[in-house]
């Protein structure tokens, strides 16, 4: 686990643009499209010929997409980059560039805006990624972050998810699940401890799918291999609101329907468990659970030889005729309609 610091400065010490300058005056630039970042009026980016740009953004907002109360500063900063990161690596690109834009409430200290961006850097690190800019504002609750991510592809080759074709197979990376399942560790022991603040959060044995809660990994190796062996998948998308979410929205802008097989669908055996210790079902939390961050992908049945002997890649299904549906074959044979119930971003 990521350390905290003990000391509590108050972001008023620094005021908005002593901030801005103690946390981004080491940051260096590594990538060469990387001209000017943090300091000016703007940053500037020149690409490389024969390559297309692509942006994502993504805001997370204190109460609805996470909870201080058990996510350390440094595991959100890391989080809130790798999350964008793996939108770029959906349409097998590589991010090069990063903006962050804070609001942030009196009760954070620089301390701990200081651990979030050492979760951020430490993210662009291990990347190979330059933060060249953002925007800091006070906020009258909480903390709101905005990533915005910039990446490149070479001309014409992005992946996007309108172009998958009948019969490909759906190929889907790593296993699924794991981060529903360590949100629930988190909130259980969260409401333990909110009970009776004497009792220590329990987490012994629970730390892969806690990880993959807190600490997910975009599948930048998936890309590189798939760069490797000469493979451009048909469609792709990331699992960011769950397996059943996805999947309908590669069919949906593919004008296809699908067909998925339960017991093809890879589940960790700490996922499995835990659900069945919180009395659920581990293939509904695998197909509706999100925040994976595996790449969901459909590749062409002539091109099943170049990943049937990666043990990282499951072939779950097929594309079929948009008249088929979407559908998800049980192990026992049965064929049930599948139906989107990964979170969703308005509740009532």
């Amino acid at each position: 686990m990521f350390q905290e610091q003990a000391r509590n400065t108050p972001l008023n010490q620094f005021g908005e643009f002593g901030l801005i300058k103690h946390l981004t005056e080491k940051i260096i630039l590594n990538n060469k499209s990387s001209i000017k970042g943090v300091g000016d009026d703007a940053a500037i980016i020149r690409p490389d010929e024969g390559k297309d740009i692509l942006t994502s953004t993504d805001l997370l907002v204190e109460g609805i997409h996470f909870d201080v109360s058990y996510t350390p500063m440094k595991h959100l900063g890391y989080k809130a980059a790798v999350v964008n990161f793996s939108d770029i690596y959906a349409m097998m690109g590589q991010p090069k560039q990063m903006l962050v834009s804070m609001a942030i409430s009196s009760k954070y200290t620089v301390e701990a805006i200081e651990e979030l961006y050492q979760g951020l850097l430490l993210a662009c690190q291990y990347y190979n990624v330059d933060l060249i800019g953002g925007d800091t504002t006070s906020s009258v609750y909480g903390l709101n972050l905005s990533i915005t991510v910039i990446g490149e592809v070479n001309k014409d080759k992005a992946v996007c998810r309108n172009t998958a074709q009948k019969g490909d197979l759906i190929v889907v990376s790593g296993d699924l699940g794991g981060a529903y399942m360590g949100l629930q560790i988190l909130e259980r022991e969260k409401a333990v401890f909110k009970d009776n603040p004497e009792i220590q959060p329990d987490l012994q044995g629970f730390d892969y799918i806690i990880e993959r809660q807190l600490k997910p990994e975009a599948r930048k190796d998936v890309v590189e291999k798939l760069n490797e062996s000469g493979l451009r998948p048909t469609a792709m998308i990331d699992i960011s609101d769950g397996l059943s979410s996805e999947i309908m929205h590669l069919c949906s802008q593919s004008g296809l329907g699908c067909k998925l097989y339960e017991d093809k669908i890879p589940i960790d055996p700490s996922t499995f468990n835990t659900a069945r210790e919180f009395d659920l079902d581990p293939t509904t939390c695998a197909m509706n659970g999100g925040e994976d961050y595996e790449l969901l992908f459909t590749v062409a049945q002539a091109d099943y030889d170049k990943i049937k002997n990666d043990p990282d890649l499951t072939v779950i299904g097929y594309m079929t005729d948009a008249s088929e549906a979407f559908v998800l074959v049980d192990k026992n044979g049965g064929v049930h309609e599948l139906k989107a119930q990964g979170w969703k971003v308005f509740n009532g």
